[in-house]
């Protein structure tokens, strides 16, 4: 289903990001600020982690029930992470928010942002949060205390990969002080959203 045969009810804004970045900060105080938007949630195939819970924090399904949804063209978009580990935007969800005469807003990573932003065209606006550098980006993770070293330094390669594609984005935001950001992102996302 191409996105003009969703009746283009509403706009949405993209935010993805090297992990540790800042992104979801950001699109947490976006959606305290801003009553028009409301949140993706995004479907899994991964396992609940103990807090997290299935319609909240993610739409909980088998890998069986992934690969069906994919064969059904039910996401907008979807990646396969890790082997048999899916992640992906279903169209339902998207229809949802619009039906309540909210705008999207979605919190992804890197790739799943540009395949939104292919998907949805001039109706989106991706900002890509950039950390100031890579070395601050380590301090945050490590300050996490969640992450083993091996992990850490998987996460910054990965981090390295993903800032070769800010360029791609329409709107670079560099997270070096928090509040900063924060206000610039909802300026921007204001701006865009009284645009036509």
């Amino acid at each position: 289903m191409h996105s003009e045969s969703l009746g283009q009810k509403g706009k949405a804004i993209i935010f993805s990001a090297p992990s540790g970045a800042g992104k979801t900060t950001i699109v947490h105080r976006l959606l305290q600020e801003l009553d028009e938007l409301e949140f993706s949630i995004s479907a899994t195939s991964r396992e609940a982690r103990n807090v997290e819970r299935d319609g909240k924090d993610y739409y909980y399904l088998s890998v069986e029930e992934f690969k069906k949804k994919i064969a059904n063209n039910e996401f907008v978009e979807w990646e396969e992470v890790y082997q048999n580990q899916f992640y992906g935007t279903l169209q339902a969800e998207v229809e949802r928010i619009w039906s309540n005469g909210k705008h999207v807003i979605f919190d992804v990573d890197v790739v799943g942002g540009l395949n939104l932003k292919k998907h949805f065209t001039e109706k989106a606006l991706s900002v890509f949060v950039k950390p100031p550098s890579i070395d601050s980006l380590k301090l945050r993770l490590q300050n996490r205390k969640t992450e083993t070293e091996e992990s850490i330094k998987k996460r910054l390669d990965k981090s390295a990969r993903e800032m070769a594609y800010a360029s791609s984005f329409d709107y670079i935001l560099i997270n070096d002080k928090l509040e900063v950001a924060c206000n610039e992102a909802i300026g921007v996302v204001k701006e865009f959203l009284s645009e036509g």
